[in-house]
């Protein structure tokens, strides 16, 4: 007779293979006590630890709590008040559904729960260890819950041994409250570890309000609000002004309809909507809420619900994109003295003004399309008051400070323009629109150029010939290292087109530009730093006015194509208060 090698498994053991699906270290168990509160209908949370939770996880909530029955059934393997049946699996909007997460804590640690809900007299106090109850009794309490978890992984020291120090077990419990509590803002959540409050955010009115408590208000004051709906999806939170952005220190928080999950394709879809605002390597801090259709996500593809599917990725990671993008038009100042105060203004609503005949010698010929009027307004941050958007017309250039910066009174403080960036950033969105709608065509020359250049540059006009030759220039090879250029754009009549020329072969063929999101945006994005007029280049008045009217018409006025800042405010209330004024 063949021996019987198919057994089934006892609960204890059962358990233990559960836990080892839902619970890796104390951050997860800190995670799933949290959601249950939270389902649970808490309006404050108190999470404490010692020794990075490896000795100590207690949570405890203000939420309607259980009474002993159910507090009982808790403790057992597919038990959950969310679920009946599968259908209810598709478009669940709670957290603690799997019904695993206490009986798996339970099963390996020492356990032990305490609750009452609402108009109970006396509560339930429940002791277990290694998943066997060990005391049942009555417990005097306010309604709520509060869970000890003690001497985790006591009884399984393979997987305590894997644990990693004390430092980084609290980093990670730092991080799952505080991604909750960007989940909830209006939630009260602290941490306690080994005494000492880690995390202290009270109930608060907005996304922006609860990521200067987490982050403090330095930070906070470098992110701008998104708020875009495409289709189905919708997408708000906070994204981190390009200028501000690091390459090292980056938060990316995602949640879809209030579920925090990972997925790095949509953070790269967020970094797209950055394109020719920060450099190669920079990488913006952001908080995303998405919103979708109940259908069109499924949470129930990882253990610890910390991955999402959805139905439509291409449209969800599109509406990232566009939204982050859509995020820094508004955008029109870097406020050193007041942070946050960037200025509100129609970006699109300026036409090219009366004088613009005058500046011919910056732009070019007068009018075009530069400048299309829209009705768009800049919205205001989430939690603010909305301000009247401050029209290009109510600008007014005061002087050029040496030979490189532009002087702007506005009607509440004073703009410095950079004229480069700025320029940059015209040329950048010019080169955009002729690359991608139609060739621009170049200006014969009477005497064509000769230029000798190395064979990776002549490599660089090969591979990019196509839309050289789009933005105006006509060239080809003429023997050996020689090329011959017999027209060239004209962007304005202080164009170099010699010297423009080689600057942008050499940086194709170096790759200086390589980071941005295709070949056409790293092309005219390398176009515009080589065309723009330069620091040091003196400008008349016509001029100076031109180049701030059309850089108001911009898409993305605030940042020229490395990040860098086109403008700088200085409030009138911060003079003010310099003078002694206030």
């Amino acid at each position: 007779m063949t021996a019987r090698r198919i057994a089934i498994l006892s609960d204890a053991v059962a358990n233990r293979i559960a836990a080892g699906e839902v619970v890796e270290r104390p951050a997860s168990v800190v995670k799933e006590l949290l959601e249950n509160a939270v389902d649970a209908g808490a309006s404050a949370v108190a999470v404490e630890i010692e020794a990075g939770g490896k000795t100590l996880v207690r949570v405890a909530d203000d939420g309607e709590g259980m009474g002993r029955e159910d507090a009982l059934l808790a403790l057992d393997r597919h038990a959950t008040s969310k679920i009946r049946s599968a259908d209810d699996l598709v478009g669940v909007a709670t957290f603690g559904f799997r019904g695993e997460a206490l009986p798996s804590i339970a099963a390996v640690s020492r356990f032990e729960l305490e609750t009452a809900s609402a108009g109970e007299a006396v509560g339930t106090r429940i002791a277990a260890a290694g998943g066997a109850v060990t005391a049942l009794e009555d417990r005097v309490r306010q309604p709520g819950t509060t869970v000890t978890v003690r001497a985790l992984f006591f009884n399984t020291p393979a997987r305590r041994k894997f644990l990693r120090s004390t430092r980084s077990e609290v980093r990670a419990c730092t991080e799952v409250v505080t991604t909750l509590a960007l989940a909830r803002p209006d939630l009260g959540l602290t941490l306690l570890a080994d005494g000492h409050a880690v995390v202290e955010a009270l109930p608060a009115g907005s996304l922006a309000d609860r990521a200067a408590q987490l982050f403090g208000q330095q930070l906070a004051a470098t992110l701008l609000p998104v708020d875009h709906a495409s289709g189905s999806v919708t997408v708000r939170g906070l994204v981190q002004r390009p200028a501000e952005a690091a390459a090292s220190g980056r938060m990316a928080y995602l949640f879809v309809n209030g579920r925090p999950f990972r997925d790095p394709f949509l953070v790269r879809a967020a970094e797209r909507g950055y394109r020719a605002t920060v450099p190669p390597g920079v990488r913006p801090s952001l908080v995303l809420r998405l919103e979708v259709p109940a259908g069109d996500v499924d949470v129930n593809v990882h253990p610890a619900k910390l991955e999402v599917r959805f139905r439509d990725r291409y449209a969800v990671e599109a509406a990232v994109e566009a939204a982050v993008h859509e995020a820094l038009g508004p955008l029109a100042a870097s406020a050193p003295y007041s942070a946050g105060s960037a200025m509100p203004w129609e970006h699109r609503a300026v036409a090219p003004p009366a004088s613009a005949g005058l500046a011919r010698d910056l732009f070019g010929a007068a009018g075009g399309d530069d400048a299309a009027p829209s009705e768009g307004e800049a919205p205001a941050p989430e939690g603010a008051a909305a301000e009247p958007p401050i029209h290009a017309s109510e600008l007014r250039v005061l002087a050029q400070l040496h030979q490189t910066y532009l002087l702007v009174e506005a009607p509440d403080g004073l703009l410095i323009v950079d004229q480069h960036s700025a320029h940059e950033r015209i040329l950048y969105e010019r080169a955009m629109r002729t690359l991608t709608e139609g060739a621009a065509g170049g200006q014969k020359l009477l005497f064509p150029l000769t230029i000798t250049l190395a064979p990776a540059e002549l490599e660089a006009v090969e591979a990019n010939g196509d839309l050289l030759g789009q933005l105006g220039y006509e060239a080809e090879p003429f023997g050996g290292s020689a090329l011959i250029v017999h027209a060239t754009p004209a962007p304005h009549a202080r164009f170099d087109a010699e010297r423009c020329l080689r600057e942008v072969v050499a940086d194709l063929a170096g790759g200086r530009f390589g980071g941005l999101h295709n070949r056409v945006e790293r092309f005219a994005s390398t176009f515009a730093c080589r065309a723009a007029i330069k620091a040091g280049q003196p400008l008349t008045t016509a001029e100076m006015n031109e180049l701030v009217q059309r850089l108001m018409a911009a898409e993305l006025p605030a940042h020229d194509v490395h990040g860098r800042p086109t403008i700088v405010q200085l409030p009138l209330l911060e003079l003010h208060r310099r003078f002694g004024r206030r």
